[in-house]
Order: structure tokens, then sequence, then C-alpha cells
């Protein structure tokens, strides 16, 4: 699985990808990013060689490309915890290769639905599209008693 978070919004992206290789993992990027092509400037990936394309990546989106010291993942902080959330949907104890690109993308629908607090209690999707969204609270969202 690939995951990518835009560092401002919190706004998270993620493809499963059917391995680990560079061709996979470069399409994946690509094509989450191309429709947000004019907000992307920088990415920063880990020292793994499913990176090892990152220049076509760098081309095609016309954005820089850095990398992480090895053995330092605080320096890509953002994109740990957003994988800490995914976790919340797909355990450790589950294999990712049995994750369907449905699943992640509803995950991943919900994660950006979600306020966090350091947004002001806003959601993800709100400040990366500029867009209000107002929630209302169900009835069925009530703790019920015996």
């Amino acid at each position: 699985m690939v995951t990518l978070a835009e560092r401002k919004s919190r706004y998270i992206l993620a493809a499963q990808v059917p391995g680990k290789q560079a061709s996979g993992v470069t399409a994946a990027i690509t094509r989450l990013l191309r429709p947000h092509k004019d907000k992307c400037y920088t990415m920063t990936f880990d020292n793994g060689k499913e990176f090892a394309e990152h220049e076509t990546i760098s081309a095609k989106l016309n954005a820089d490309v850095y990398f992480a010291h090895p053995y330092r993942s605080w320096e890509r902080g953002l994109n740990e915890n957003s994988n800490g959330l995914l976790r919340q949907y797909f355990p450790k104890v589950m294999e990712l290769i049995e994750v369907t690109q449905e699943q992640v993308q509803w995950a991943v629908d919900r994660l950006n639905h979600r306020p966090r607090k350091v947004l002001v209690f806003r959601t993800p999707f709100e400040i990366f599209f500029g867009k209000t969204v107002r929630y209302t609270k169900s009835p069925l969202g009530v703790a019920l008693r015996n």
C-alpha cells in the first residue's frame, strides 16, 4: 500500500499496489497525485528501493523529491502518523495484500472527513479543498442503556 499525506491539511491519499516493485509504486503515486498536480511541489520518501524511479515521479508531476535519512522515520512523521491511523482499519494481523482498493478508499475517506484538533476541528477535506462540510449528529449515534 502506498500512502501520501499533504503537510498542511493532513489530507491522505492511498492506493493498493500488488508489490513493492518500483514500477508499481511509481504508477500508483503518479495516478494519485496527477489530479492534484497544481498543489504538489515537493515529496519526501524513505530510502526504500520501491522509490528507485523517483526521477520519473518528479518529472511527471514537476515536483522536487527529497529523501529522509536512513532509519529516521520521525523525519516523515506525518506519513508515519497517517499509516498509524490507517492501521485502525487494517490491523497488523491483516495481510495488506488481501485488502482491496475499495476498502483502502473507504478508510481514507473516513480519515479525510474526521475532524482533527490540530486543524481546529476542521477536516483534512475541508482544508485541502477549501470547502466547509456541515455534519449533523445522527440520533443513532447515541449510546443506549438496557
